[in-house]
């Protein structure tokens, strides 16, 4: 049996098999959706979903696929330390927890993770084929349950 200390410890094992996906959340915060008051005041939060993270018929009803919009999750320690501290500055007095999940783990069928073009290190949870707004919070639901979680990230960071 094996110790890791820190995320690198166990990304540099995973690194051989796969991509290791990591998504800082605030405490008592759910991993794939958003609760109104976890989200800042001009985001509009649809069943969980914040409308800005996926491209949505005009009606908010159908989730359409884009290679470019998804949640957002960290590959590289660099860029989940930024992310880590733009959560921890807009949530000062709770705990963030980092839940990750492996690339090619058992995500529901109509997702993909795509890298982001403009910034390395950061991924996209997208969708790959058009779906019911419903569906995809459903399937959101289905992948937190897969996620793993290491509570207080600042202890690893």
């Amino acid at each position: 049996m094996e110790q890791f200390k820190t995320l690198c410890d166990l990304q540099e094992l995973i690194k051989e098999y796969e991509l290791i996906l990591m998504r800082p959340t605030p405490q008592l915060s759910h991993p794939t959706l958003y609760r109104r008051r976890d989200a800042a005041r001009d985001d509009l939060i649809i069943k969980g979903v914040r409308v800005k993270d996926w491209f949505l018929s005009e009606d908010h009803k159908w989730v359409k696929p884009h290679d470019q919009m998804g949640l957002s999750f960290s590959s590289t320690y660099k860029n989940l330390k930024s992310v880590y501290k733009l959560k921890e500055r807009h949530n000062a007095s709770r705990a963030i927890n980092i839940y990750w999940v492996l690339e090619k783990a058992d995500i529901p069928a109509g997702f993909k993770f795509m890298e982001d073009i403009m910034k390395p290190g950061h991924y996209f949870l997208t969708v790959t084929e058009t779906m019911l707004l419903s569906t995809l919070v459903t399937k959101l639901k289905l992948l937190s349950k897969r996620m793993t979680v290491i509570r207080d990230g600042s202890k690893v960071l």
